[in-house]
């Protein structure tokens, strides 16, 4: 059966099919084509596969797994959520206090210029803009999303997608930071050593703690929104953008699948069944627009506390 929605916020009531026989929520995999990854100190690495004596960054055989942090993710993926509401007509929660020691005096004044409110001025009692709902960070209440890391394996058999893993490459990239200064003609002035993730593949899981229609729909919104500007810099992956990490190819997958349909989209070896290709006209045609109509409506009803 599928899972109860807290309606009673909203206009009207939702009305799914009635052949959908069951939804992933209140689970949702996000997945993920990432080519190179770099997202800073966000890497945690298994290393006690490979003897320190015989470890070589370039060696295809180091097989050594890890995690990457759910810390960039988030970033990322709230970045997406802010510009899908600031398109429909909103404002965003800003994610910053208005009294921080920022270096600039204006720069909060210009973020709220572009498309932000005040940090918890949506707050009306416990409930606030949909961005405080889902990422909460203040006022002692969670978000209602649940953002875990994205466990990584370089041996195939032992990614579980269902889990929130991924098959990736862990390297040590050794690189050479050069003058920017024209009269130096790019003179080297240190090496430096950075860790990445190579050729992501899998699912990041995300899990909500309630279910309400808007916090799906601007989920799907996002991630929509951020593999269509993945090129943009702003929006892209991690840090070290500057020499083409972090240009993320992401998708929902299909809430309506099973989880042997969730394993067969990364199965090389198997094609989507007629099963798949159905439900995915039904979640095009019908049902996504059943979690996206109540996003639309509370944004139009966002307004000053």
């Amino acid at each position: 059966m599928p899972p109860t929605f807290d309606t009673a916020h909203l206009d009207h009531e939702m009305s799914l099919p009635d052949d959908i026989e069951a939804l992933t929520l209140p689970d949702l995999y996000v997945g993920l084509e990432i080519p190179l990854l770099a997202p800073g100190d966000g890497i945690v690495t298994d290393r006690q596969h490979a003897s320190a004596d015989r470890y070589e960054a370039d060696d295809p055989q180091n097989q050594i797994g890890g995690m990457v942090s759910p810390f960039p993710l988030s970033g990322w993926l709230r970045h997406g959520c802010e510009r899908v509401i600031q398109v429909a007509g909103g404002t965003a929660c800003h994610p910053g206090e208005a009294n921080a020691d920022y270096m600039l005096d204006d720069v909060y004044e210009r973020d709220l210029d572009a498309g932000y409110h005040e940090k918890g001025s949506c707050v009306d009692g416990d409930a606030g803009c949909v961005l405080y709902d889902l990422f909460g960070g203040f006022n002692d209440r969670a978000g209602r999303l649940v953002r875990r890391p994205i466990r990584f394996s370089p041996i195939r058999r032992q990614v579980d997608v269902l889990q929130g893993e991924a098959e990736a490459h862990y390297r040590q990239l050794n690189t050479q930071v050069r003058s920017r200064n024209s009269e130096d003609d790019g003179q080297p002035l240190r090496m430096a050593s950075r860790d990445v993730v190579g050729n992501l593949v899998g699912t990041w899981k995300l899990s909500l703690r309630e279910l309400k229609p808007e916090y799906v729909g601007l989920l799907v919104e996002a991630v929509d929104y951020l593999d269509a500007h993945s090129e943009e810099f702003e929006l892209q992956l991690g840090g070290a953008r500057n020499f083409g990490a972090g240009m993320v190819d992401a998708r929902v997958i299909n809430p309506l699948y099973t989880d042997a349909e969730i394993k067969r989209v990364y199965n090389r070896a198997q094609d989507a069944t007629s099963g798949m290709t159905y439900k995915d006209d039904l979640w095009r045609e019908s049902v996504r627009q059943q979690f996206v109509k109540p996003l639309q409506e509370r944004v139009n009803g966002m307004g000053e506390p």
